[in-house]
């Protein structure tokens, strides 16, 4: 199998409230860390940062093999702290509408038909808040209860009021309920583009990808991660719409890792975004690889999403199968196998131990990326 001596790599991160520079440290650890495991040097140089998108270079090494990796992280934190900046009152309100229109797009009742633990996922953070409203309706409501006189409602008020903000809403970002408000709301926003920052993002972004895939190279990797595979969906559909042969004769991998594609894409009013995945799904310089973990509830597992997207006559995208058990030793698993976030992470994450998937060896590695479909990284020749 061919070496690769130089790589470009689109990277779109999930929803997460880190800009490109924590990416890029995050990117930084977790290479040190399959450096250690698997035996070879890694070097990461600074971050170039631009409008739209910050790089990094990355050059892996070992005996007979160097490879440079070009990365290019296409972060939507902008976005994500625009959401956050709305006062507490209004994040809620807006994500509760954002739930509606979810439900009414029909999205609620899609997720229960193809994975039921993403439905979980939807409804969790809504159920976690209307506990608040319910505990602190029932504090309200203490001197009716006790057929205390009217003017005991403003202490009882008062008191609902300084448990829900004071004791309720800290509780609740424990597991980061006004994040995943926030979340949907993007997800509705990148269903419907029908918001115009959304949108010029999404037009800068094409102008950035479209420049980094002018580079030349051996191979180009596409990744991306949870919601940003909506975003890579939306970038890399509207590069084909544009111009079919973006691609050319280049070695194109889409991995979509844990992807939350639908998420958004069984929105009813989604029709662009099915539509870009028709175009990456038909193109055949791009090979398609979908990384999907059984223990991960935040992404639509053993799901054949070009078909359910209405695309049944095109080429699936190529399902992988990974095990985050056998990435992580007993000990470090066992910490993290509850916290259902900190495992949909682990895609982007390092390794305790060799394993068939691999981040870094995905995007830095002297092997093709096309290999994880074959055999995996716990099997590859040179190390």
């Amino acid at each position: 199998m061919t070496l690769i001596s130089k790589r470009v790599v689109l990277h779109f991160p999930g929803f997460e409230p880190l800009d490109a520079r924590a990416h890029r440290a995050r990117y930084e650890r977790s290479a040190k860390q399959s450096m250690a495991v698997w035996d070879f040097g890694v070097t990461i140089g600074g971050p170039k940062c631009m409008s739209d998108s910050t790089s990094f270079k990355v050059t892996s090494i070992a005996d007979g093999w160097e490879t440079n990796s070009h990365i290019h992280v296409f972060d939507h934190n902008a976005l994500v702290e625009r959401l956050g900046a709305d006062s507490r009152a209004w994040q809620i309100l807006a994500g509760f509408w954002a739930a509606v229109q979810v439900i009414g797009y029909g999205g609620m009742a899609g997720y229960f038909r193809h994975a039921w633990r993403f439905g979980l996922f939807f409804i969790f953070p809504f159920l976690m808040m209307i506990l608040g409203f319910s505990l602190s309706a029932t504090i309200a409501v203490i001197p009716v209860g006790m057929e205390l006189p009217a003017p005991h409602l403003f202490w009882s008020v008062g008191l609902a009021s300084s448990f829900f903000i004071f004791a309720f809403l800290p509780f609740a970002e424990r597991f980061y309920t006004l994040h995943l408000f926030a979340d949907w709301r993007m997800a509705v926003a990148l269903a419907r583009m029908s918001r115009s920052e959304f949108n010029e993002w999404l037009d800068r972004c094409a102008v950035a990808a479209r420049a980094a895939l002018s580079e030349p190279a051996d191979e180009y990797v596409i990744s991306s991660h949870s919601m940003g595979s909506s975003v890579a969906a939306h970038v890399i559909g509207r590069l084909i719409e544009e111009q079919p042969d973006v691609f050319g004769d280049k070695r194109v991998v889409f991995a979509t890792l844990g992807s939350a594609l639908l998420q958004c894409a069984l929105l009813r009013p989604a029709k662009l975004l099915r539509s870009r995945v028709g175009l990456i799904a038909g193109c055949e310089n791009v090979h398609w690889l979908d990384v999907q973990c059984l223990t991960d509830a935040i992404h639509f597992y053993k799901v054949p999403v070009v078909a359910v997207c209405g695309h049944g006559d095109l080429r699936p995208a190529k399902v992988v199968y990974i095990r985050v058990k056998q990435m992580l030793t007993a000990e470090h698993y066992r910490k993290i196998k509850k916290d259902f976030l900190r495992v949909h992470r682990q895609y982007v994450l390092g390794p305790d131990l060799r394993a068939p998937f691999d981040f870094t060896l995905l995007t830095a590695g002297p092997r093709s990326a096309s290999m994880l479909a074959e055999a995996g990284y716990s099997k590859m020749p040179g190390f």
